[in-house]
């Protein structure tokens, strides 16, 4: 109750914000954002645009994350893989993203523009974050199962997985959130038709502000329910609790 409460008194500010303004191309209230977002939600090509950025936006998530965490366990038994992915890592953190929107619209068009930007977010994240939660494992139980002959398998689901869950777990929470932002942004440069950051970007042309805030609040609230359901499904995959 006490964050719904919160919420709306957020949302009460905001409407009196934009009565005391008086002008919805500066700044449209909740109740006409709302309005808008309901028109849309009964056009096809709204439905359209969820799905053409959802399927490239989270596949580029999913990549970013799998090669970052193989990356990870790569450079965790090989020192020499860790120093030659260094400078690309670092690389990766510094540049910023819309240098690479630019680049690899040069290289490769605009189509799978928020798939490559998504992967390039998460990777260092995953990467960094795994090979952290790899070298906190306990070296004493490492030596213990040295010792017993455990296999490699075993030793990953039961020693591994539970010191690296956490640092994954944070990883999650920030990468879904960073993959969603930076992918629309580079569909609002980009401009692949039908996505949904060249349906904000429609907004902005014709000054439709409403409209823009719903396509905000539709992002927001599918970044949400996608970090929610993929937490949940990563606790029930690596066994742990959220």
């Amino acid at each position: 109750m006490k964050k719904i409460g919160i919420i709306l008194l957020w949302l009460l500010v905001w409407q009196l914000l934009s009565m005391v303004i008086h002008n919805s191309i500066l700044l449209a209230g909740p109740v006409e954002s709302v309005g808008a977002l309901w028109q849309m939600i009964l056009t096809r090509e709204y439905w359209h645009a969820i799905l053409f950025s959802l399927i490239r936006i989270i596949g580029g998530f999913f990549f970013g994350s799998v090669l970052g965490m193989i990356l990870a366990w790569g450079s965790y038994r090989a020192s020499l893989l860790e120093d030659f992915l260094k400078p690309f890592i670092s690389v990766l953190k510094a540049v910023p993203v819309a240098s690479f929107v630019i680049i690899l619209l040069i290289w490769a068009g605009n189509k799978m523009l928020s798939f490559y930007i998504s992967s390039l977010v998460v990777l260092p994240l995953l990467y960094i974050n795994t090979l952290n939660g790899l070298r906190a494992t306990d070296k004493k139980i490492l030596e213990m199962a040295e010792v017993f002959r455990i296999p490699m398998f075993r030793r990953v689901r039961y020693i591994y997985i539970p010191s690296v869950y956490p640092y994954l777990y944070s990883a999650f929470q920030t990468s879904l959130g960073m993959a969603w932002k930076s992918g629309v942004a580079a569909e609002v440069i980009g401009q692949p038709i039908g996505s949904m950051g060249n349906g904000l970007y429609q907004s902005k042309i014709y000054l439709e502000t409403a409209e823009l805030f719903a396509w905000t609040i539709t992002i927001v609230a599918f970044s949400f329910i996608a970090e929610k359901l993929f937490l949940k499904v990563a606790g029930i995959c690596f066994n742990q609790k959220e």
